[in-house]
């Protein structure tokens, strides 16, 4: 066992890396300090480094294929964390999260079909099925004590015209870790009207200390035989970049639909890396996740009391997983595009713009605090002195 130094500054501009740089192409300026995108700031995990390394020094990088060692560590994480039947047979590499959905929508669903979403939410489940010529329906997420709560009434209406739904459990960008009653009833609604789930996950191994990820596919007969789930250690170990997510879908039937389409399109196999670095990452990441849990709980606690005490009027949504606040600043009575020239301009923060994540975004603003302590503190001081004259 070792200790972890998530204290550490890593220099990461100059490396292609989008939430450095492309801050220009965002935020119309270089000067800004980046804690938007959902990467973090800390290492990726030694161990997936140094299997990737080992591997490197074979120096031939020819066709592969998922090996048995990465298939036992994918199947041992989801078995002994979530309580999954993770059978091989019922799982299918994926790409990334993103690519999934949209293969889902491409599999199930033709142009002008109509997919449920509840709001405000990750950008790419309004963006996708838009830019694939379907129409999102949203409903309305509703604030109760502090955390998001399905308004089930108007997802049943909702739900009425739609074909497919896009969760994210846990939930990005509030970090509400949904519980199995709640799950079950989502579930209950969407088999009822025949509206396929498509559960993204990616964020579940960041489920915070004191709170418990559930599973979709596990809370009931209907979840199971109607959904299909998404995972991927890019969140938790900090590697989007090697592209490597998984799909689980027990329901024998939507199973050999969706698999024939990826296998249809050639989208079987993943890169050489995208297997070595999960592998990695499933098989010796458990006390690395312990550790960084700990210190991203830290920094919500941190980031919480730092806006009571020097803006108060900022209201932070604590989170139950993930590194991500979703801030509420309405009650200075701006604009919204008042408050994005503010965080940008002034404060010279790079945060994303709460319109991003639907109409309910509105006066609200993202901030990713999965970065070392001193890079945190230094944002909120920014954010806090510009709001100081409001």
């Amino acid at each position: 066992m070792m200790d972890y130094n998530f204290d550490e500054l890593v220099e990461r501009r100059g490396t292609s890396c989008v939430k450095h740089d492309m801050l220009k192409e965002v935020f119309g300026t270089q000067d800004v300090l980046p804690m938007w995108v959902a990467d973090m700031d800390f290492k990726t995990p030694d161990f997936v480094v140094k299997a990737i390394k080992e591997r490197c020094d074979h120096e031939v990088f020819g066709y592969t294929f998922a090996p048995p060692s990465y298939v036992c560590a994918v199947v041992n994480w989801f078995q002994s964390h979530y309580g999954i039947e993770a059978k091989w047979s019922k799982m299918h590499f994926i790409p990334g999260v993103v690519q999934g959905i949209a293969f889902v929508l491409q599999a199930f669903t033709q142009p002008g079909d109509h997919v449920l979403v509840t709001t405000p939410v990750y950008p790419p489940f309004l963006n996708v099925p838009h830019r694939s010529g379907r129409r999102f329906v949203s409903s309305s997420l509703k604030t109760v004590n502090g955390r998001f709560e399905i308004d089930y009434e108007d997802l049943e209406e909702k739900a009425k015209e739609c074909k497919v739904m896009i969760l994210a459990n846990p939930h990005n960008p509030g970090g509400t870790v949904w519980t199995p009653e709640e799950l079950r009833r989502v579930a209950e609604i969407c088999y009822r009207r025949k509206v396929l789930v498509i559960a993204d996950e990616i964020h579940a191994d960041l489920t915070l200390p004191g709170h418990k990820h559930t599973s979709f596919t596990t809370v009931s007969e209907e979840a199971f035989h109607n959904s299909i789930t998404f995972f991927a250690p890019s969140k938790t170990f900090n590697m989007a970049g090697l592209g490597s997510s998984v799909c689980y879908v027990p329901d024998p039937d939507i199973r050999r639909q969706f698999f024939n389409f990826l296998d249809a399109n050639e989208l079987s196999l993943g890169h050489l890396f995208a297997y070595v670095g999960a592998e990695a990452a499933f098989r010796y990441g458990e006390e690395w996740r312990l550790q960084l849990l700990q210190y991203l709980q830290g920094n919500v606690d941190f980031a919480i009391d730092y806006l009571k005490q020097h803006a108060p009027k900022v209201v932070a949504m604590r989170p139950e997983a993930s590194f991500l606040l979703w801030l509420d600043f309405r009650a200075y009575g701006l604009p919204h595009e008042e408050l994005v020239r503010i965080m940008i301009e002034e404060a010279k923060v790079g945060l994303n713009s709460g319109t991003d994540y639907g109409a309910d975004g509105e006066g609200f603003m993202r901030l990713n605090i999965g970065c070392p302590r001193a890079t945190l503190e230094e944002g909120l001081s920014r954010i806090c002195q510009a709001l100081q004259s409001r």
